[in-house]
């Protein structure tokens, strides 16, 4: 499993922080996604980063 959120939220210029603010979740947990630091996250949480990001759950996780 691999994310692949940086680009898309860089993509929209939304900073790690905004992005885990509008979620509510640390944004240590965005750069630890970002970076392949961790591999998993709730199904709600995900589609949650992919409604912000304006892009499909496929997008950013394959």
């Amino acid at each position: 499993m691999r994310f692949e959120i940086k680009n898309a939220r860089e993509k929209r210029g939304i900073s790690q922080r905004e992005l885990a603010s509008r979620i509510g979740i640390a944004r240590s947990i965005i750069r630890m996604l970002e970076n392949g630091e961790k591999d998993y996250i709730s199904t709600k949480k995900l589609e949650k980063i992919a409604e912000v990001l304006g892009v499909s759950v496929y997008e950013i996780w394959h």
